[in-house]
């Protein structure tokens, strides 16, 4: 148990049997009246985000998950096999859990992976990954006022729009929030 005072982003609480991740709080301590929390949270499994208003000092309930690295190790049929790096324990995650990151994942990689109770809650990548350009078509030249895009597909499966100079073969610099490039990586 913790106080609304004690509130920190990216803290789990556990509301009405669910699991809420703050995303950020505000304490507001108008001129009349009781100060009060300003939150908005995140439901862990499905993504979606609220406004919540606490008042100052009430209790609420954290819930206790457990960040670890991990190693991406392969498919199973549907499910995604992460080992832990450091007890070498082996955790199979279903696709829903995977979310999109299935799209910037290859073998080895490392990940976190948010469990609580023992139940796998969403796997955490960093902000961007270096990838092959696996195909793309050649960039035509035309009478464009500015840089065009093309389609280019990941050696993950997944597509991107990248620059027209850009060749298949290429390593690039994904953003795995939104799957957006960034830049070619230099070897």
């Amino acid at each position: 148990m913790a106080t609304t005072n004690d509130l920190k982003n990216g803290m789990v609480l556990n509301i009405d049997n669910q699991l809420w991740q703050v995303v950020e709080f505000q304490h507001v301590k108008p001129g009349k009246g009781p100060a009060f929390v300003r939150t908005k949270m995140k439901h862990v499994l499905s993504g979606k985000v609220v406004e919540r208003t606490f008042n100052a000092g009430v209790k609420v309930e954290t819930a206790n998950v457990d960040k670890r690295d991990m190693q991406f190790l392969y498919r199973d049929g549907d499910d995604f096999v992460f080992m832990d790096t450091s007890t070498y324990d082996q955790l199979h995650i279903s696709p829903a859990v995977v979310g999109d990151s299935e799209h910037f994942m290859l073998e080895n990689q490392q990940a976190i992976v948010a469990t609580h109770d023992g139940e796998p809650l969403y796997v955490e990548l960093p902000a961007s990954v270096e990838l092959i350009i696996e195909h793309t078509d050649p960039g035509v030249q035309g009478d464009r006022s500015t840089g065009g895009t093309k389609p280019a597909r990941l050696e993950t499966g997944y597509e991107i729009q990248v620059p027209l100079f850009i060749e298949s073969g290429t390593k690039v610099r994904v953003d795995t929030r939104d799957g957006s490039y960034l830049g070619r990586v230099n070897n």
